[in-house]
């Protein structure tokens, strides 16, 4: 009778069998297309081919969207923690050969930036960026900017995506030099609920790169170039402006550098159509808030229509649907009459703020309205269209000034 040994017994290579496969079941996962703006910001910087910077807290899904997004472009994903490698593993280890004297000594790249030039394309994604030390920061300048890992050139099917934790949630986090923060589009990511609830349920957002439309590219490249040499002929002092805290330095700041990479964003974002909002979070992150947003409203203004052209023919005008841009259109027209007066001119402008006010809020009229009263000359008949306006004006002004009531009261009942 053969004697039993706790050897022979294979029950338990069943058992990890059956886990293995219920892990491999808990790891399927469908896609979908979904709107998700911060994932379209980072396949649209992808796209562009410019070196990309998550911030978010740890746990966020960072590296589970970076690998999703390698996985829906058909890319190889390398990922290197930069943390715990030496700077020579960037800029190159050195390599005698038989004659250093002759021949010099050469940088060897390390292995994984080999398997990315033979692959020809790939996602390369630096992890724990805000836990590198200086020196290691300092090597990484060449890799983000110039793409060379020692004597090796990376390929141009090659992308880079960083990540980092905010400082005060990184182990041993570093402030990022800014020099190296200046070389990032920075996108702050964030959970959306709905969206792990469902990919939790087995359905995440699926990245898709933009639909770029042939037939737009000149008219985008036109327009990224008048958006940004006009913001900054009118303001000089934003073509650099290094911030003063050293946290700042580490995130978005104007650079020429950082003014090239948006003025690429934003052709890319007109040529793909995409919104506005995402946009914003792009341009944001290239050049920093403050500078960010006088773009954005600069290239608003781009987009208004001339009032010469609403005074030619205010029955067909179509005004924005937003009420900043509305207030400026009016007051655009306004200003025109004002610098040209004309009867005609005049009463158009009449007809276009009651088109005004039936198609969006009638407080928006009532400081163009009050302006353009004031133009009219002697000899000029009152349109009937003025009639349609007044009661409009007089329950507007009325109540501001019930408002103002109020607000005088509140304050007073303080004391």
């Amino acid at each position: 009778m053969p004697i039993s040994t706790p050897f022979a017994d294979t029950s338990h290579l069943s058992q990890l069998n059956v886990a293995g496969e219920l892990l491999t079941l808990l790891r399927q996962a469908a896609t979908e297309p979904r709107p998700d703006v911060q994932l379209e910001a980072l396949t649209l910087a992808v796209a562009a081919d410019l070196p990309v910077l998550l911030w978010g807290e740890p746990g966020i899904g960072k590296t589970a969207a970076l690998t999703q997004l390698a996985a829906a472009l058909d890319l190889p994903l390398t990922t290197v923690i930069a943390s715990v490698h030496e700077p020579s593993d960037f800029s190159g280890l050195p390599v005698l050969g038989s004659d250093p004297a002759e021949q010099g000594v050469p940088m060897a790249p390390p292995d994984w930036a080999v398997r990315l030039v033979r692959a020809g394309r790939g996602l390369l994604f630096l992890d724990e960026l805000s836990t590198a030390p200086p020196a290691v920061q300092a090597a990484l300048l060449r890799v983000v900017l110039e793409r060379r890992i020692g004597a090796l050139r990376l390929p141009t099917g090659v992308r880079i995506v960083a990540a980092a934790n905010p400082r005060a949630s990184a182990a041993d986090g570093w402030e990022l030099s800014p020099p190296l923060a200046n070389r990032f589009v920075h996108l702050q990511w964030v959970h959306d609920h709905e969206v792990v609830v469902r990919g939790l349920g087995g359905t995440w957002p699926r990245a898709t790169l933009p639909r770029l439309d042939p037939e737009r590219l000149p008219q985008a490249v036109a327009t990224a170039r008048r958006a940004v040499c006009g913001l900054l002929a009118a303001r000089p002092g934003l073509v650099h402006r290094l911030p003063s805290g050293e946290a700042r330095r580490g995130g978005p700041w104007p650079s020429p550098r950082s003014w090239e990479m948006t003025l690429c964003l934003i052709a890319f974002a007109t040529a793909a159509g995409s919104s506005r909002e995402v946009l914003s979070l792009l341009v944001r992150g290239t050049v920093g808030d403050g500078p960010g947003l006088e773009l954005m409203a600069g290239l608003d203004r781009m987009d208004l229509p001339d009032p010469e052209d609403l005074l030619a023919d205010p029955a067909a005008a179509v005004l924005p649907e937003r009420g900043d841009l509305r207030q400026a259109v009016l007051d655009g027209v306004v200003a025109a009459v004002r610098n040209r007066p004309d009867r005609d001119r005049w009463d158009a402008a009449w007809a276009l703020l009651v088109r005004a006010v039936e198609t969006g809020a009638p407080d928006l009229v009532v400081v163009p309205a009050t302006t353009l009263a004031s133009l009219r000359q002697q000899d000029w008949d009152i349109p009937r269209s003025i009639e349609r306006l007044a009661g409009t004006v007089t329950l507007s002004r009325r109540a501001d000034r019930a408002a103002a009531r109020i607000a005088v009261a509140a304050k007073g009942g303080l004391h």
